[in-house]
């Protein structure tokens, strides 16, 4: 089972992105939350480059795939789930519990640790949030998270199926999150009890150092306020707040790789 998922890796978690990005793009075309402060034309390429060679990056280099850590884990026995032989469907979804937990603590330390921060700026410096900003991260930065993501592999024994399902969670949650579409504030209300929601999150891309360091989560909502890092609603309202870093323009994709070696 596991290595027939493998075979169709790539395509699951292409299909899901491609779908659910173009699915944002229209939704956000139709219904918008807040004005944009410069045009598509000056951000998009950008974001959706740094999202192209990340991707590419991470194929040239196979051996940086959670996903045949999984597998490896699963053949040897190593890792929690594999050594206690938990239910499939059990270990599955602590697995996404879990992995996402990690997710948030990871994010929670890149703003906390200074170089780490450098790396992570590149996505906070976008001076609008869109479907195209859940993608824009620095390479290395991806990296790091890769390899922060086989090691809890390895430990808990992840199945290959929830490593591959967690993936494509995380990068549709992310696009969804990100994006400028205006939701029903009885609805935001709802949803935001389970998950995070744009208004949610867009909050954690205000300009206020107290706004940026709040609302990590990518997934699941309730680490925010288990571990006291949620803020409701921006000081300045949705419409009000402003996106982005002070003293960090619009940049291109070379500008944004090399953005890391500003030490203010």
């Amino acid at each position: 089972m596991s290595d027939y998922l493998l075979q169709y890796e790539a395509t699951l978690r292409a299909g899901s992105f491609v779908a659910i990005l173009l699915v944002m793009m229209l939704v956000e075309w139709l219904a918008p939350r807040r004005p944009r402060s410069l045009p598509r034309a000056q951000r998009w390429p950008t974001n959706l480059g740094l999202i192209i060679f990340n991707t590419l990056v991470l194929r040239l280099l196979p051996f940086m795939a959670a996903t045949s850590v999984a597998l490896h884990a699963e053949q040897q026995h190593w890792g929690l789930f594999n050594l206690l032989e938990i239910p499939a469907l059990f270990s599955v979804l602590l697995s996404l519990i879990l992995l996402d937990l990690l997710i948030y603590w990871q994010h929670r330390m890149f703003h906390a640790v200074p170089i780490l921060w450098r790396l992570h700026r590149v996505h906070h410096s976008d001076p609008d949030l869109d479907v195209t900003s859940g993608g824009r991260f620095h390479t290395v930065e991806i990296l790091l998270s890769m390899l922060i993501k086989m090691l809890a592999v390895i430990l808990l024994g992840v199945p290959v199926v929830a490593v591959i399902l967690f993936e494509i969670l995380l990068n549709g949650l992310a696009m969804f999150n990100h994006s400028n579409v205006a939701i029903p504030t009885s609805l935001d209300s709802l949803l935001r009890k389970l998950i995070v929601t744009p208004d949610m999150h867009r909050i954690h891309h205000s300009v206020l150092p107290l706004e940026t360091n709040s609302n990590y989560g990518f997934n699941l909502s309730c680490w925010d306020r288990l571990f006291s890092s949620y803020t409701d609603s921006p000081a300045a309202g949705q419409l009000g707040m402003t996106i982005g870093l002070r003293g960090f323009a619009n940049a291109g994709m070379i500008a944004l790789l090399l953005q890391p070696k500003r030490k203010d």
